[in-house]
């Protein structure tokens, strides 16, 4: 996968921990969910279904020509049928020969998005947070808090069933590599959570995966804020890189657009009825 990437895009998006987060959730079935194809002992190809509509797949580009890509997406579509779903669909560089495969087979589009990076020597502009607020480390006491902040969020939006609290650490606090300072908060002035960080490190980058402020808190500069002080966060430990992603679901590429982010690469999600 890394080596798709880097052959795509230029560079490596994904990381071993991203592997391990998705395979340590509760209800993930391993043998059940992946596949591999082996050329000897070596491993050239790669596909998963995972939770309800998502997959995704690699092909090494030594070995693209060869219909590995093809019989992938037919296994994904045949899995995803045996899971219950009724569509199954992956992101994709955009023109990428993932793209220009899928597109081939009857794939269509379901979303764009894109990974920003913040150029060097810029910041995002501060912004003072409303009188009683206050930003920081989210406590272990407050997890179930951010859990809820973020899923209220992203249900919004997304086409989804409810992520559980456990399946919500998988990829947060049980996520190889996390750092209690990872996870970021603003609380309200009775100390609730109302909008939540998490921080992934690749080194150099500060990698802010996941962002949410609760509706009601919305407008208020809760988001920037966050950015800020998450973003600042990784400069302490020692990171010089500080990138973000969103899609066009959210609406949120305007507000990172706006504090000084760029986009340096463009995804499409694309889905097949099966």
């Amino acid at each position: 996968m890394a080596a798709q990437e880097l052959h795509d895009v230029g560079e490596v998006v994904i990381e071993e921990a991203d592997i391990v987060a998705e395979w340590q959730s509760p209800g993930y079935d391993v043998p059940g969910s992946t596949v591999g194809v082996f050329d000897g002992e070596t491993l050239v190809a790669y596909a998963e279904v995972s939770h309800g509509e998502r997959g995704d797949a690699a092909v090494h580009p030594e070995h693209r020509g060869r219909g590995l890509g093809t019989a992938l997406a037919r296994w994904m579509q045949e899995r995803a049928r045996e899971k219950g779903s009724s569509r199954i669909g992956m992101p994709v560089p955009v023109d990428s020969p993932g793209d220009r495969l899928l597109e081939s087979l009857g794939y269509f589009v379901r979303w764009n998005s894109w990974v920003l990076r913040l150029p060097a020597g810029t910041a995002v502009p501060q912004r003072d947070l409303p009188e009683g607020f206050a930003v920081g480390v989210a406590s272990p006491e407050q997890y179930p808090q951010c859990w809820t902040v973020q899923e209220d969020a992203f249900l919004e939006w997304s086409d989804r069933d409810r992520q559980s609290f456990e399946q919500w650490r998988a990829w947060t606090d049980l996520r190889p590599g996390f750092e209690p300072w990872h996870l970021r908060v603003v609380t309200d002035p009775a100390g609730d959570v109302v909008a939540v960080a998490v921080l992934q490190i690749h080194p150099p980058c500060a990698y802010i995966a996941r962002l949410a402020t609760r509706r009601d808190q919305r407008g208020r500069g809760l988001a920037q804020a966050l950015l800020v002080d998450a973003f600042a966060a990784g400069a302490a430990h020692g990171t010089t890189v500080c990138e973000l992603s969103t899609d066009s679901r959210t609406g949120a590429l305007g507000l990172y657009e706006k504090v000084g982010m760029v986009v340096t690469s463009n995804w499409v999600n694309r889905a097949i009825d099966v």
